[in-house]
C-alpha cells in the first residue's frame, strides 16, 4: 500500500531538514507511484531507467517542493515533464535508426514514420482497441474480418475501434 498525501509531505518535510531515514522512506514510496505511474505509459524494458531519471531529479529539485502545498502535483507533474523527454529521446533514437541515407522520392518513408507513431500511440491502448483499430482502420478489413480474427463479437469490435480513437483523439489533442 502505498503512503498518503500527508504521509509523503511529512516525509519530504523531514527529508528537507536532512532526516535521511525518512529521505529513503520517502524515495521509495515515490519509487512504487512512479512504477505504477508509467506502467501503461512506456514499454517494460524502459521503465526501470525512466522511473531512476525521475527519482535524480526528484533528489536534484527536491528544495523546491513548498510545503503549504501538496506533494503529489509536484511529483506528478516532475514524472510527467520527465516522460514527455523520455518520449522525446525515444522519438529520436527510432528517427536516426532509420539513418539519412540517400533514399528515392517515391520511398515509403513518410509510411514508415507514420507507422512508428502510430506504435507509440498504441502503446497506450488496451491491446484489444489497438488490434481493432488497426485490422479496420489501417489495415481495411472490414467488421466481420476482424471480429473473425480477434475472436471478439462484431458489436465488441466497433466498440474497441470507437473508444480507442476516441483515446488517441484525446492524446494527440493533449499534445498539441
Amino acid at each position: 500500500m502505498m503512503a498518503d498525501e500527508a504521509s509523503l509531505a511529512q516525509m519530504m518535510t523531514a527529508a528537507q531538514n536532512g532526516d535521511a531515514a525518512m529521505y529513503r522512506a520517502l524515495l521509495a514510496e515515490v519509487q512504487l507511484w512512479l512504477e505504477r505511474y508509467y506502467r501503461r505509459r512506456v514499454p517494460p524494458s524502459q521503465l526501470d531507467d525512466l522511473v531512476q531519471d525521475v527519482l535524480l531529479a526528484v533528489h536534484k529539485k527536491r528544495a523546491t517542493w513548498d510545503n503549504r502545498r501538496a506533494f503529489y502535483p509536484w511529483l506528478a507533474a516532475i514524472a510527467r515533464y520527465r516522460w514527455v523527454d523520455h518520449l522525446r529521446k525515444v522519438y529520436r533514437s527510432a528517427e536516426d535508426e532509420l539513418g539519412d541515407h540517400d533514399v528515392a522520392e517515391d520511398s515509403e518513408e513518410e509510411a514508415v514514420m507514420a507507422r512508428m507513431s502510430l506504435e507509440r500511440l498504441f502503446v497506450h491502448l488496451p491491446d484489444k482497441q489497438a488490434k481493432a483499430i488497426e485490422l479496420v482502420k489501417i489495415e481495411g478489413l472490414s467488421i466481420a474480418e476482424a471480429s473473425q480474427r480477434t475472436g471478439q463479437s462484431e458489436s465488441l469490435v466497433k466498440v474497441n475501434i470507437h473508444r480507442g480513437l476516441k483515446k488517441l483523439s484525446a492524446l494527440v489533442e493533449k499534445a498539441e
